[in-house]
């Protein structure tokens, strides 16, 4: 456990050490020293760090600290890109990103302190989900709620802003989660088979109906093709690991398709998303303003110029690119870091999504293994979405890279998101005792089987001798003598084994 606690450790360290070499050699190409501040707010960043790190070899020991080492490290390369930008615009935007680093490693410690047993947010899921709902259409309410962009998805606080389908994604992702384990059983079971396919039961279908009209709301109202996108993708991804059936996901990509479809013909900034797709290079649509293709072609040259090593760290142009230190951080990132460095991003993006799913695996709960599953899906398709949408795999929708992008509730919420995948290992990860494990209750299943079986061997032989006893007696009734089965040789077993060995009642 020592060494491992350690191995973790150096981990964070290695992350802070790579920082550093980026830090002084971006500052030393654009501004010739690191600006005093940020030297302050990175020692401050990195004492929280260490905290962390204590406090999950306190409060979780059994947890896999190798998801924040991690996070660590794509914050780093994103706060690093941020200052990039702000060196050529004049701005303090990463000033601000690391304030924001500083909160989201609070509420993380809070959460190792206080949430010894993550199945609690399973009692609260109806809760959940209406501070989910309430969060995700608050943007709707008048005098709060700001269009930025052609969407309407931020609430806006004096000259602060916020985006709270980053949090409403979570309370959903619990909702989910309990829901569906609730009701696994019913949706499990198939209906109709079409090919290949075992359609599930049209009464089942309530569930997706639900969550697409929710969906589609989303993409109606505020303008959002990205949150709907994800809202839907999250609950049919969960759905699938929930039940096993394919058909569940087909279903789920064919009702948002032809929603897709329908509200790219009907809402015009829907139509100018995949028209800029399709089309990026045509002069008509790269010149059209709204809904213009001038971004994308703009950071797609910005990905082309850093060929393979990159122009090195403040020695590109990173700013051409519109929104450079947000919506195309990846596209920056790419130009100075090149594809080894963009490829390095998505390595460690991939690890921390092969952590979640052998979390999923490994832990015996049901609704930990939807929980984890969901939150991890969330954010593989989050980048999916946002490396998709820069390099033309798909239209762009509008979300942010977690982790990396300039923006406070993002990165509160995507580290809320990986402190609760460390704590859910913890749960995974945590040995069995003997007596709760598997092989103990094979074992003790196959003592009370053998025992019932020798018990009742020997009362059909009792049995048998009575009636032979009887009938040598002359006329009178037969009489059979069952011995019961003795149940206080149950005594020194774990309950649960007794419980399997007697599924339909008591032994």
């Amino acid at each position: 456990m020592t060494k491992t606690r350690i191995r973790y450790l150096l981990q964070i360290l290695f992350a802070f050490a790579i920082t550093a070499i980026g830090v002084f050699q971006m500052f030393a190409r654009t501004e010739g020293r690191p600006p005093a501040t940020a030297l302050v707010l990175m020692g401050v960043i990195a004492v929280l760090f260490i905290v962390t790190w204590a406090l999950i070899c306190k409060f979780q020991p059994y947890a896999n600290q190798s998801i924040m080492a991690c996070v660590l490290m794509l914050t780093s390369i994103g706060i690093l890109m941020i200052a990039r930008c702000d060196a050529a615009m004049g701005t303090s935007v990463a000033t601000r990103q690391m304030i924001w680093l500083c909160l989201a490693l609070v509420c993380c410690d809070l959460l190792f302190v206080f949430m010894r047993d993550y199945r609690v947010l399973r009692r609260f899921s109806y809760v959940s989900m209406v501070i989910g709902l309430v969060l995700l259409l608050s943007p709707m309410i008048p005098g709060l709620g700001r269009e930025i962009g052609g969407a309407r998805i931020w609430i806006g606080i004096g000259p602060y802003s916020l985006q709270p389908g980053e949090f409403a994604k979570l309370f959903l992702a619990f909702f989910f989660a309990s829901y569906l384990f609730n009701h696994r059983d019913q949706l499990a079971v198939g209906g109709k088979k079409l090919g290949p396919l075992q359609l599930p039961r049209f009464k089942d279908l309530g569930p997706i109906v639900i969550v697409w009209i929710a969906s589609m709301g989303v993409l109606i109202l505020q303008h959002d093709l990205g949150t709907s996108l994800m809202f839907f993708a999250m609950f049919v991804a969960m759905l699938y690991v929930a039940t096993g059936r394919v058909s569940w996901i087909i279903i789920g990509f064919l009702a948002f398709a032809a929603g897709s479809v329908v509200a790219a013909h009907i809402f015009a900034h829907v139509g100018y998303r995949v028209d800029a797709w399709l089309h990026p290079f045509d002069p008509a649509i790269y010149s059209r303003y709204p809904g213009g293709s001038s971004q994308i072609v703009q950071g797609l040259f910005g990905l082309a110029s850093g060929g393979l090593m990159g122009t090195g760290l403040g020695q590109g142009y990173p700013t051409v690119t519109p929104l450079a230190n947000s919506d195309f951080i990846y596209a920056s990132t790419g130009e100075e870091l090149g594809l080894v460095g963009v490829f390095a991003v998505l390595m460690l993006y991939l690890l921390i999504i092969a952590a979640g799913m052998i979390i999923a695996m490994k832990i015996k709960d049901g609704f930990g293994k939807l929980l984890s599953s969901g939150l991890v899906f969330t954010m593989a398709f989050q980048v999916f979405t946002v490396v998709g949408g820069i390099t033309l795999v798909i239209p762009l929708t509008g979300l942010t890279m977690p982790y990396m992008a300039a923006g406070g509730s993002s990165l509160i919420a995507n580290y809320l998101l990986a402190a609760l995948l460390i704590i859910i290992s913890n749960a995974a990860n945590k040995p069995q005792s003997d007596e709760l494990s598997d092989t103990f209750r094979m074992e003790a299943l196959s003592v009370l089987r053998s025992r019932q079986r020798a018990e009742a061997s020997s009362a059909a032989n009792d049995a048998a001798v009575s009636s032979s006893t009887a009938a040598n007696d002359g006329d009178g009734p037969i009489t059979q003598i069952v011995t019961p089965i003795n149940t206080h040789s149950y005594v020194n077993l774990p309950q649960r084994a007794v419980d399997d060995a007697h599924p339909g009642g008591e032994a």
